[in-house]
């Protein structure tokens, strides 16, 4: 028996010697997630947190709790504990500069998802992992034109004022509307991209311009379901009476536009898990990443949402 073990041990011992020690290392990631405002929002977070587990990988994460300092002190907090990389869904554009710096100074490898960032120095972060926001609002805005033959009252339902997916969303739509001149934007609110925000800013549409309303634009899926809600209490039928335009297309939400009541909405894929922890990979072996990078998103109105539903994962 000891004449065959040591060989075994020898062959064992040699192998170990070639396995490098970052090889060996467990990756720690540090997440600063903006909250959990949406049902969107808790398929992103659930995306990160399981293939972090699926991977092995040590995930740091933080809910901002729709608030921008608390983001950047998790930041800061991943720096301190030399987290392997840093992954960001911004809450707004602007104000990362400062942090940013903190981290490159610390060589530590920030990845920006979901929301872009403005910045003077785009070297402060790797790469940007995302969807196209802009598209989503065009694809929006072309659906709606053509089902409703160019014309009507439309009130938009703005997201966080600030942010990136409220303010290429808000532009692309009216953008796309501009050669639509019978259609009108009459009044445009924000409801913070919660689903309590949508039914709140939509009760008080309501009441200041009841049935010169015709079409409902909402930033984002939760929104539009609180507003089907604030639509249903006030006796009419969303989808008939009023018709509503959204993105995200959460299964709710495709489930809604099956019943007629969403008339359309616009995918904005929130299962970035597998592609970041893809590009921490690259990155922290020396690779090179795209700059940007964009999910690829669909349209599901009433062509096509029955089909889509059982497939559908968020």
């Amino acid at each position: 028996m000891k004449k065959l073990l040591l060989p075994l041990l020898l062959a064992t011992s040699s192998l170990l010697a070639f396995v490098s020690p970052a090889a060996a290392k467990t990756l720690t990631v540090g997440f600063a997630q903006t909250g959990a405002e949406s049902a969107w929002r808790t398929a992103n977070t659930d995306s990160m947190k399981n293939e972090a587990e699926k991977r092995g990988i040590i995930l740091k994460f933080s809910d901002g709790q729709g608030k921008q300092e608390n983001q950047i002190r998790a930041v800061r907090s991943f720096i301190t504990q030399r987290v392997d990389a840093i992954v960001i869904a911004p809450l707004v554009e602007t104000g990362w500069e400062p942090v940013l710096r903190e981290a490159k100074r610390a060589k530590i490898p920030v990845i920006i998802t979901d929301r872009t960032v403005q910045v003077s120095d785009e070297s402060l972060f790797v790469c940007f992992i995302g969807s196209d926001f802009y598209t989503e609002g065009k694809m929006a805005a072309d659906w709606l034109a053509k089902a409703v033959n160019g014309t009507g009252n439309i009130v938009e339902l703005q997201g966080t004022p600030g942010s990136a997916p409220a303010n290429e969303r808000r532009k692309a739509f009216a953008d796309g509307l501009a050669a639509y001149p019978g259609l009108k934007i009459i009044d445009s609110q924000s409801g913070d991209f919660r689903r309590s925000g949508g039914k709140e800013v939509m009760e008080a549409l309501l009441k200041k311009h009841g049935k010169a309303i015709q079409i409902v634009y909402a930033h984002n899926d939760d929104m539009a379901l609180g507003a089907i809600q604030a639509i249903e209490e006030a006796g009419l039928k969303p989808g008939q009476d009023i018709l509503i335009v959204s993105i995200d297309a959460i299964k709710e939400a495709v489930a809604a536009v099956a019943a007629g009541k969403l008339a359309v909405t616009v995918e904005c894929n929130p299962l970035f898990g597998p592609k970041v922890y893809d590009t921490v990979a690259k990155v922290l072996a020396g690779e090179t990443v795209p700059k940007v990078s964009y999910n690829k998103d669909e349209l599901f109105d009433s062509t096509n949402a029955a089909a889509a539903l059982p497939s559908r994962q968020y």
